[in-house]
């Protein structure tokens, strides 16, 4: 990085604070995208509990999630993740972590790949906290 820029007598200064700003610049980005992520898996987790909900009380069944899928997608062109089986592993999130407190404490802390991943491999709460 060329340091004689002729703006400041002292260019060192200078640099230190864009240094020091870049830094700060990608800590907020990185803060940004944890927030998006625990919004999208505590989003993930209400789709989820609504249709596990509907199908156990209102008796519901596997076709909603069709249904939804179609729906959700038409409304939401611009999103991804409301493909069939991305709403059925919504469903099974909402099944393993009954308690809302714990997604938003733990399970929110990682993407929802990582989540699909121990929904897959591991079969009980306390394997997967």
């Amino acid at each position: 990085m060329p340091k004689d820029l002729g703006l400041f007598p002292d260019e060192d200064n200078y640099f230190d604070l864009l240094d020091g700003l870049k830094q700060r610049i990608r800590t907020a980005q990185v803060k940004a995208a944890l927030a998006v992520n625990q919004e999208l898996i505590a989003l993930y987790w209400h789709i989820g509990r609504e249709i596990l909900v509907r199908q156990q009380q209102a008796g519901w069944g596997s076709k909603v999630v069709d249904r939804l899928s179609v729906d959700l997608r038409r409304e939401f062109p611009e999103m991804k993740g409301f493909s069939p089986r991305n709403l059925q592993y919504m469903r099974a999130l909402a099944e393993a972590y009954p308690d809302e407190a714990i997604v938003l404490q733990v399970v929110a802390q990682i993407p929802w790949g990582h989540n699909q991943s121990l929904l897959n491999k591991l079969d009980t709460l306390d394997q997967r906290l």
